[in-house]
């Protein structure tokens, strides 16, 4: 794998870890939290550049070569946060390969610990600005994009900054591949109300749910991230949006 590429922006943030970037510069400066211990801060140092995505050169033909054996499909996960649910869905699915993107240094670090730990093979990792990472993607190189607990943005004036807009979408269903989907957890209503009408906006998804229990209750294999963990203790339901691309 190529080093680390991009430079993180900051309207792609989890909830995960919280934390504002400030300005462009270095990596280790897109965030404001816990100091790395010293064994994270060797593996950002030597374990993630092997992993990480290289988008100023152009993408592969076939992204499954980014892989070795090549993948059978691939998943993107934007804003993992701790990591938790991408680390499950890879180690569930091992003949599939899983792009993470999240700019924040802790998270990188949490997931890399995790990669490590369960010598995790089928992952590759953007420290940057996941609409970026979606231009440079080749067309229809993705079976589903999850987008789990993302920053709600819930003061109006800071609505233009949330992931769910148009031409997210829009940049979405270039890469997704007829059949796939776009999945989408939050625990603000206010989000999944907006995310379902920009959805509903779009001619290439559909909302695929059938029932009450389609968005009330996670899909099975679901892995609660530890945000969602908290939500459920301090009272907060998560609505589960699937949409399938057309």
């Amino acid at each position: 794998m190529s080093a680390l590429g991009g430079d993180p922006c900051d309207h792609i943030r989890s909830h995960e870890d919280g934390g504002a970037p400030s300005g462009r510069g270095a990596f280790f400066g897109r965030r404001k939290g816990h100091k790395l211990r010293a064994h994270q801060a060797d593996l950002v140092a030597h374990l993630l550049p092997r992993l990480a995505l290289e988008i100023s050169d152009p993408a592969p033909t076939d992204i499954a070569d980014l892989f070795d054996p090549p993948a059978r499909e691939i998943k993107l996960e934007i804003g993992f946060g701790g990591g938790e649910h991408l680390a499950a869905e890879a180690r569930a699915r091992v003949e599939s390969g899983f792009i993470g993107c999240e700019p924040y240094v802790n998270g990188m670090a949490k997931i890399l610990t995790q990669i490590e730990s369960h010598d995790i093979r089928n992952v590759r990792l953007f420290a940057g600005d996941a609409a970026e990472l979606l231009a440079w993607l080749p067309a229809r190189a993705l079976t589903r994009i999850d987008l789990i607990h993302p920053d709600p943005w819930p003061k109006r004036r800071h609505w233009k900054r949330r992931f769910v807009q148009d031409a997210t979408i829009a940049a979405m269903a270039r890469v997704v591949k007829s059949g796939g989907e776009f999945r989408f957890v939050s625990d603000i209503d206010d989000y999944c109300a907006w995310t379902l009408a920009h959805l509903a906006h779009s001619r290439d998804f559909v909302w695929t749910a059938e029932r009450a229990a389609d968005w009330r209750e996670p899909w099975d294999g679901y892995t609660m991230t530890r945000y969602g963990q908290k939500a459920t203790r301090e009272g907060r339901r998560a609505t589960y949006l699937r949409f399938r691309r057309l």
